[in-house]
């Protein structure tokens, strides 16, 4: 039997990007995935690609608690307990602080952060041991320019994960984190002109952008405890380098 079979993922920001990347994967090494996202075009090509593939959509906003409570009882009765949630559901800028405005610095907190924090504590009340990952990303480690409110809010995420993966382990659950660089997303091709692609190639000593592949392997290698299953409260970077990075040669 394989390690995933009979298992159940709970996932969010399933219908695109990363979540999108990680979905396609964990239907692949036979996972039920429940996927909470926004309603939505990208949400029913989940719902309709996947049909009878074990995937659940529950359209959710994660800053909602009480549509948080009622998606996970609506996953348990279809799934039974998860054995791991990854919460890939987030949103960001590049806007610079002194431009930041309230509204938005407040946006983003509270996809981000209290997406995160409502969704990990539905999870863990139903969780019989398991696994957490929180996608976050390097900004979340280091002082990048434009990143007042994203970078705060990963950063933010970063620690909830640590303080989690400490309160959790009794329960046999682990939380772990993963900070991504650069990756090729739609969220990247929204943001990244090509001035701002040079830019991050340089200082990426792979000299390249991410894959959601990449990221999506390591989500589910985190997820699978007889790779990792004594990896706990750790933000491992898949970011080619950057994070790590000190003097480089310029081209």
């Amino acid at each position: 039997m394989a390690v995933s079979e009979g298992r159940c993922l709970v996932l969010t920001g399933g219908a695109s990007g990363i979540g999108r990347g990680i979905l396609e994967m964990a239907v692949a090494q036979g996972y039920r995935v429940g996927v909470l996202d926004l309603a939505g075009p990208a949400l029913e090509a989940v719902a309709s690609e996947f049909a009878g593939a074990g995937v659940q959509v529950a359209a959710t906003d994660i800053t909602d608690e009480a549509a948080v409570e009622e998606a996970f009882s609506a996953l348990g009765a279809a799934f039974g307990a998860p054995w791991g949630v990854i919460n890939c559901a987030g949103i960001g800028q590049n806007t610079p602080f002194a431009e930041t405005t309230v509204a938005q610095f407040r946006r983003i907190l509270d996809v981000n952060v209290i997406g995160s924090f409502l969704v990990a504590r539905a999870a863990a009340a139903r969780m019989k041991g398991g696994v957490i990952v929180n996608i976050t990303s390097v900004s979340g480690i280091q002082g990048s320019t434009g990143r007042a409110a994203y970078g705060t809010s990963k950063g933010a995420v970063n620690t909830l994960t640590r303080i989690l993966a400490t309160e959790l382990a009794p329960q046999g659950i682990r939380v772990n984190a993963i900070a991504p660089g650069p990756v090729e997303t739609p969220m990247a091709a929204r943001w990244h002109d090509e001035a701002t692609r040079r830019t991050w190639v340089s200082r990426v000593p792979m000299g390249r952008y991410g894959t959601v592949e990449e990221i999506a392997a390591m989500a589910l290698t985190l997820i699978d405890d007889r790779i990792s299953g004594y990896v706990n409260g750790q933000v491992i970077a898949v970011d080619g380098g950057f994070s790590s990075a000190g003097l480089m040669e310029a081209d």
